[in-house]
């Protein structure tokens, strides 16, 4: 049965995400709502890993939204790539951080799929930097964590929040291709400023 709680965290989500997709930077406050609603769904259901992960938003939801509106030099900051060297060092610096915390979270608690739980968190703080730094790979790695979470929350019976991350999945392909063509250009400066 979906909780109230849950259904709360979903929608709040949501909507946090699809506003990320769309370049606005209400993405952020709404994204800190849906992360303290989510750390309270994923502490019930002992997803230990992804309740670290919620508190992360939060602060980084905070650097985030100061980041969009002021981050360079005072003035909104613009979508960009991060180029290819930051696969070479975040995909396996992901890995071995998951194996760290997975190990972590099997020897230490009596977390549900440990290992799988800590990918999601992982590879969501990676997209989030990426997020924060208005970079283009930030989809890439949403779609990984997206792929990652939806036979997980299903396995917890989390049938509302795995449903929804299957949409955040296609939300993920068409965020992607609506940032590249506003990549670099004016547009994305301005959609950023018209949306404060």
């Amino acid at each position: 049965m979906i909780s109230a709680l849950e259904l709360s965290a979903n929608a709040v989500t949501t909507a946090s995400i699809i506003l990320a997709g769309r370049n606005s930077v209400h993405t952020w406050w709404t994204g800190i709502i849906g992360s303290i609603l989510f750390a309270l769904v994923f502490g019930q259901a002992l997803l230990y890993a992804d309740v670290l992960l919620q508190l992360f938003f939060i602060v980084t939801s905070m650097t985030g939204w100061w980041q969009w509106l002021r981050g360079r030099n005072g003035r909104p900051l613009p979508i960009s790539r991060a180029g290819h060297a930051s696969y070479l060092w975040s995909i396996p610096v992901g890995l071995l951080a998951t194996l760290g915390y997975g190990m972590l979270l099997y020897y230490w608690t009596k977390a549900y799929a440990p290992f799988v739980d800590s990918a999601v968190l992982v590879f969501s703080i990676i997209a989030q930097i990426l997020l924060m730094q208005r970079r283009m790979e930030t989809w890439v790695f949403w779609l990984l964590v997206n792929t990652i979470a939806v036979p997980l929350y299903a396995s917890r019976e989390l049938y509302l929040t795995a449903f929804l991350y299957a949409f955040y999945w296609i939300n993920a392909i068409v965020s992607w291709l609506a940032w590249r063509k506003n990549l670099n250009s004016d547009q994305a400066i301005s959609f950023v400023v018209a949306a404060k």
